[in-house]
C-alpha cells in the first residue's frame, strides 16, 4: 500500500507536467514532509495528552510504586515510541528503496535504543520499589539489577551491529564465543564485583546504612550506596571514600552495626599511677575514706575484715591492710555504677594491667548508654575528667614523663 501510495504520487506529478527526476524528488521530499508531520502529531498525542492523563490518574492512586514509575520517567521513555513506529511504518512512501531501507534501519536501532533505555528506567524504578520493603535493609538488590542493565545492554549492542552489518545477532553472538577470554579480562571488576554482591548480601556483611571502618581503604563512616562495583562510605568528615565491592570480600573490615545492636558502646582507657605514690592506708586516711559517700560501705566491710583477720597478729607485716590503690579503685568502680550513662548490664570493669616503665595501669572497661559518637565522647570525657581529678584524693599520683618544668624545679 505504502509502495502504491509513492507511485500514484510519482505518476500525478507526471501528469501534472513534471519531469520524471524531478517528480522523483518531489515526491520523496513531499513523503518525508508528511511523515515527519505525522510522527510530530503522533509525539503530541502520546506525550501531551497521553502522559497528562496518565499523571494525573497516578497521582490519584494512593499506591506509591506507580509514582516511583512516572518519576523514573518510565512512561514518557514509552511515548517515545509513537513517532518511531510512524516514521518506520511509513519509509515506504518514499520510492527509493535504499532510502527507505535506510530510514526503516535508522528508526530500528532508535526503537533498540528507546527498549534498552527503557528497560533501564523499569529495573530502576523496581529497585526503587524494594527500596521502600523493610527487607532491602538487609537484601538489597541494586548488584543484580546492574547486571541485568548491562545484559540488555550488550543484547542492544548486538543487535544494533547487527543491523549495520546486515547479519543475524545469533551469528554475532556465536562468533563472540571466541572471544570469551579477551571478554572475562575486559569484564573481570564487574564479574568480581557480581560475585561479591553476593557473598555480601548472602552473608549479610554489609548493609547500607551501617558504620564500618577500613584503614586500608582509608574508609571509617557510613555505607550509603552498594552497588555492582563499588561501595560508598561518606567517612565522618564528610568525605566520600569508593571501595571496590569485590575488597570488602577479599580484606579485612570492620562493622560496628554489631556495637550498635548491642545497646552499648564500649569506653576501654586506662590512666597510669605512679608507683611510687602507692602505699598503704594510715589511720587518718581510712577515716577520711569512710566519709566518701561512694566507698563508706566497702571501707566499714573492709575495717571489720581486717580487724577480725588481724586480731591473732600482732606482727605489722602478717596482717591485713587497705591500700590506697585498691581503694581508689573500688571507687571507681563505684562511681560507674552511680553514672546513668553506663550500661550496667554489659560487660564491667575496672582493672590493674601489667605495670611497665610509666606506672601501673588501672583500665576502665564499660559501655556506655549512647552510642552517638558526640555523646559518647562527652560521656568518656566526664568520667575522666572526674578520675583524674580525683586521684590526688587518695595520694596518689598520674604518672607523666619529665618535663622541662620538672627539670627547672629541681634546678631552682
Amino acid at each position: 500500500m505504502k509502495e502504491l501510495f509513492g507511485a500514484h504520487l510519482k505518476d500525478w506529478l507526471i501528469n501534472q507536467g513534471l519531469a520524471e527526476n524531478f517528480a522523483i524528488i518531489l515526491q520523496s521530499a513531499i513523503a518525508v514532509v508528511v511523515v515527519l508531520l505525522l510522527a510530530w502529531i503522533s509525539d503530541i498525542i502520546s506525550k501531551k495528552v497521553l502522559i497528562t492523563i496518565i499523571t494525573k490518574l497516578v497521582r490519584k492512586t494512593k499506591t506509591h510504586w506507580d509514582d516511583i514509575l512516572l518519576e523514573r520517567k518510565v512512561f514518557n521513555k514509552i511515548s517515545h515510541f509513537a513517532p518511531a513506529i510512524i516514521i518506520n511504518i511509513s519509509a515506504g512512501m518514499i520510492s527509493h528503496e535504499p532510502t527507505g531501507d535506510f530510514i526503516q534501519n535508522i528508526t530500528h536501532i532508535y526503537m533498540i535504543i528507546l527498549v534498552v533505555m527503557l528497560i533501564d528506567s523499569f529495573f530502576s524504578a523496581a529497585n526503587d520499589i524494594y527500596n521502600t520493603l523493610p527487607v532491602s535493609k538487609t537484601r538489597p538488590i541494586k548488584g543484580y539489577i546492574q547486571i541485568v542493565k548491562i545484559f540488555f545492554y550488550a543484547m542492544g549492542g548486538i543487535s544494533i551491529i547487527a543491523i549495520f552489518i546486515s547479519e543475524s545477532p545469533l551469528k554475532i553472538l556465536t562468533t563472540m564465543g571466541a572471544f570469551a577470554a579477551v571478554l572475562l579480562l575486559i569484564f573481570k571488576d564487574t564479574i568480581l564485583g557480581f560475585v561479591a554482591s553476593i557473598q555480601l548480601s548472602a552473608n549479610k556483611m554489609v548493609n547500607i546504612g551501617d558504620w564500618i571502618s577500613m584503614p586500608s581503604k582509608n574508609a571509617d563512616g557510613t555505607v550509603i550506596d552498594i552497588s555492582l562495583n563499588t561501595v560508598k562510605v561518606q567517612n565522618w568528615d564528610k568525605t566520600i571514600s569508593t571501595i571496590p565491592t569485590y575488597s570488602l570480600v577479599s580484606e579485612s573490615f570492620n562493622n560496628w552495626k554489631g556495637m550498635e545492636d548491642s545497646g552499648g558502646r564500649r569506653i576501654k582507657r586506662h590512666l597510669n599511677i605512679d608507683v611510687k605514690s602507692i602505699h598503704f592506708l594510715s589511720d587518718e586516711e581510712i577515716e577520711m575514706a569512710e566519709k566518701v559517700n561512694l566507698i563508706s560501705n566497702y571501707i566499714a566491710e573492709k575495717k571489720a575484715e581486717i580487724n577480725k583477720a588481724n586480731s591473732e597478729n600482732e606482727i605489722p607485716v602478717n596482717q591485713k591492710r587497705l591500700t590506697n590503690i585498691g581503694t581508689f579503685r573500688k571507687y571507681i568502680e563505684a562511681y560507674l555504677e552511680s553514672n546513668p550513662n553506663i550500661n550496667k548490664d554489659m560487660t564491667f570493669l575496672v582493672r590493674q594491667l601489667q605495670a611497665s616503665e610509666k606506672g601501673l595501669p588501672i583500665e576502665i572497661y564499660v559501655f556506655s548508654k549512647d552510642q552517638e559518637w558526640a555523646h559518647y565522647e562527652a560521656i568518656q570525657a566526664d568520667i575522666f575528667d572526674h578520675i583524674l581529678a580525683i586521684v590526688p584524693e587518695f595520694n596518689l599520683k598520674v604518672f607523666q614523663n619529665p618535663t622541662g618544668d620538672d627539670f627547672n624545679k629541681l634546678i631552682q
